[in-house]
């Protein structure tokens, strides 16, 4: 079972301190994943984070490594956050997946935060970021398989693999070169980088 600390001041049968079964299946979200919907609901109900208990990394020893993590929160299919870090920033990933889920819910700057009312019908996906590769050849991108990381100096611009609306190379560095401020003209340090995708 997954278990998770009840923080002071909770309330006992608060819902996001619930156990859940670890049977992964179509029908049931990985646990990364109720891990991350945990940390959204207990943080717009109560403002506490939670702490996972050591059950949780007995069950998945790599919880305990150190890691990046993304959060990708959609509502009826639409962006509703996404916020993570390529080098991690926490002690473990199950700390980096909460901060993040907490993150994506609440400090999106391109979105209001989270409400109650649309935490269920949130859909969440964690991606564990992948050691970068340095890439010399547009070649060796694909945008359904590699995120990418556009770098000039200290501005840095990165895209998630996957995204459905990307399908070229070409907009998926366009589209990390706006986010990193950075000049379609202007020479660029380039990075590939592969996920390991929980739904």
């Amino acid at each position: 079972m997954f278990f998770f600390v009840q923080p002071p001041g909770a309330r006992a049968a608060h819902p996001a301190l619930v156990v859940h079964p670890l049977t992964i299946s179509p029908t049931n979200p990985h646990p990364f994943v109720c891990l991350a919907r945990d940390a959204i609901t207990l943080f717009v109900e109560a403002g506490q984070v939670i702490t996972p208990l050591e059950g949780c990394y007995e069950q998945f020893e790599i919880l305990r490594r150190q890691t990046g993590v993304f959060v990708t929160l959609r509502k009826s299919g639409e962006l509703r956050g996404c916020m993570g870090t390529l080098e991690p920033a926490c002690v473990n990933m199950a700390l980096e997946i909460i901060e993040n889920a907490i993150s994506a819910a609440f400090r999106d700057p391109r979105f209001v935060p989270v409400n109650t009312e649309e935490v269920a019908d949130l859909t969440i996906s964690i991606d564990v970021v992948k050691p970068l590769e340095r890439v010399l050849c547009m070649a060796d991108l694909n945008p359904s398989c590699y995120g990418v990381v556009v770098r000039q100096g200290m501005r840095r611009g990165l895209l998630l693999p996957g995204i459905t609306e990307i399908t070229s190379v070409e907009a998926q560095l366009a589209i990390a070169r706006e986010k990193g401020g950075i000049g379609e003209d202007e020479d660029i340090e380039l990075f590939r980088f592969e996920v390991d995708r929980y739904h």
